[in-house]
């Protein structure tokens, strides 16, 4: 055999690129189970749970140990087994045990382990202490006597986000994680993205749910709910529904949504043909001034709540426009202005953050939200199977009227690089539409961190910049500042991958991801209609409801919102 093979339970197994045992250990077929790593995070080594056995008897951490050529391990001997029951009893002795109530319940990593290492017991006494829960913000609730200390909120606050809203306080037994000074996560610098919530193992933090007040107003009858759904949502659906991770499952969530009672059911796609429309007109009139530049994208509000944090300075380099979200809910709550029921306006979202957002002053109107509950794509799972649908077997059903018109360009609004390939296409009006796609899969498609194109348009040479995950964004802006890079439009989503992968959605790894994001440029094929502004909708929009209120409804000066 040529190559660099090691033994893992006596098979060999090829050394190619691995960094660690664990890649290997799992490239074989073998999974060996752990609470702190990530490969998108640092090698932390905390959880100890894959250590395995080498046949000289010494015990080795997989996730941070090399693979050497000639080695031998056993990931499952009589030694290990009790090693890691004993860590899990141990965790379970410091932790709450309210399992049937917890959000987590069903798919938490330490009730996963318990049952599959048959801990059916736990010999030492519970000493987990009955936490005040932090449920200061509207995005994300925290439960410290669930937390394992496994740190992975904590490298991903750090290391992706940048953002270091919580850290590791005290040693030994007391240690915590927790904001500085201890103080309530809305009091922090903490932007609302939920990525800690998204990693979190055991349910120490989670993403708030909202659906307990709206299944009453679904029941009440003197109330119109109308409900969008985010173009990323319909490829964010598990295997909880029977559903194949990536699949398009939007005619199957509008069968669904009819059937608990909304009454109205759109797609938020439209208020991104909208943004488009509204995006570009700004961008080509400061770049025609050379004016505030680069522009900065407004669609995510993670990324508005850490630059009004982190670079106050550039708040007159983000976009005015209102994110799709807001602007399709300004645009509802017009339409059904002089209804004769009460408009309660609900959209579903891959994103925690956009709770924080539908609750800043900016987005409301005489005090009320424009959008009265934002829901995830997990509480919408919730919600079907709380209602006892089975998913799997509904038909798929079609949009509702009036708005029932969308662009291929406001689908793909849900992937890192689509709001710049929608502003593309408009901008490049006189190219053809299969040369604008080719353009954009060379230039600004793909799960990369960072990606940079040209365009020649209006007698110049536009450079942007296409980014996800704050820490990204960070590192672009320094750029800027010091004159290293120059840019004319910065597109900014703050979750790894664009909203496809936001904290709202069941999590992702990298392969799940890159099926969601090419879904949806799969339905943006199917769609008849590409650019956004050759959506007859938008005409009938600014000749009618939007008809010189377009700044009003559709843009936002910011202050400072509520976490």
């Amino acid at each position: 055999m040529s190559g660099q093979f090691m033994t893992i339970d006596n098979i060999p197994v090829e050394i190619k690129d691995e960094k660690n045992i664990l890649e290997l250990v799992r490239k074989a077929g073998i999974e060996l189970p752990t609470f702190c790593f990530y490969s998108e995070l640092s090698v932390y080594g905390a959880c100890r749970m894959c250590m395995v056995e080498t046949n000289r008897g010494d015990m080795e951490s997989a996730c941070s140990t090399p693979p050497r050529a000639g080695m031998e391990i056993y990931t499952n001997t009589p030694r290990l087994r009790k090693y890691r029951k004993n860590i899990l009893e141990l965790l379970l002795a410091n932790h709450c045990r309210d399992c049937t109530t917890c959000q987590q319940s069903g798919s938490c990593k330490l009730q996963e382990l318990a049952k599959r290492f048959g801990i059916n017991d736990v010999r030492f006494p519970n000493t987990a202490k009955a936490e005040e829960l932090d449920e200061s913000s509207v995005a994300i609730v925290r439960n410290k006597s669930k937390c394992i200390l496994c740190g992975d909120c904590v490298r991903v606050c750090e290391e992706v986000q940048n953002v270091g809203a919580i850290d590791f306080v005290g040693r030994g037994s007391k240690m915590t994680v927790t904001t500085a000074f201890d103080e309530p996560i809305a009091h922090s610098n903490c932007v609302s993205c939920g990525q800690c919530a998204a990693v979190c193992p055991t349910g120490a933090i989670v993403v708030r749910s909202n659906t307990g007040k709206l299944w009453e107003d679904l029941n009440d009858k003197s109330k119109r709910v109308v409900v969008q759904i985010a173009p990323a949502v319909r490829v964010g659906l598990s295997d909880e529904l029977g559903e194949e991770d990536g699949r398009d499952a939007m005619g199957k969530m509008v069968a669904a949504l009819r059937r608990m009672g909304f009454d109205k059911v759109f797609d938020t796609a439209v208020g991104a043909d909208l943004t488009v429309v509204e995006e570009t007109n700004e961008f080509v009139s400061k770049l025609q001034k050379n004016e505030s530049l680069p522009l900065f994208t407004s669609c995510c509000p993670a990324w508005v709540n850490y630059v009004e944090n982190t670079y106050p300075e550039l708040m007159k380099n983000v976009s005015s426009c209102k994110s799709p979200m807001e602007m399709f809910a300004a645009v509802l709550k017009e339409n059904y202005r002089n209804d004769d029921r009460k408009l309660v306006s609900v959209a579903i979202m891959p994103c925690s953050a956009k709770k924080f957002e539908a609750n800043r002053d900016e987005f409301k109107t005489d005090g009320v939200p424009d959008v009265d509950y934002v829901v995830t794509t997990q509480e919408f799972i919730n919600m079907v199977t709380e209602s006892g649908i089975s998913f799997s077997t509904l038909e798929p059903e079609a949009l509702d009227r009036p708005f029932q018109s969308s662009s291929g360009a406001g689908v793909i609004f849900g992937v890192t690089g689509g709001v710049t390939e929608a502003v593309i296409r408009k901008v490049l009006c006189d190219q053809s539409v299969p040369a604008l796609r080719a353009f954009a899969f060379e230039g600004v498609r793909g799960m990369e961190g960072v990606k940079e194109a040209t365009i020649t348009s209006l007698d110049r040479e536009i450079k942007i910049a296409i980014v996800s995950g704050l820490k990204n964004a960070d590192n672009i802006i320094k750029k800027i500042k010091t004159g290293e890079a120059h840019y004319d439009f910065v597109e900014v989503m703050a979750c790894p991958g664009g909203c496809i992968c936001g904290a709202g959605q069941p999590y992702a790894k990298a392969e799940e991801k890159a099926k969601r994001g090419a879904r949806l440029y799969k339905a943006d094929k199917m769609k008849s209609i590409s650019r956004s502004d050759d959506n007859p909708l938008m005409d009938s929009l600014y000749a009618g409801i939007l008809k010189n209120r377009e700044h009003d409804l559709l843009h936002v000066h910011y202050g400072h919102g509520e976490k």
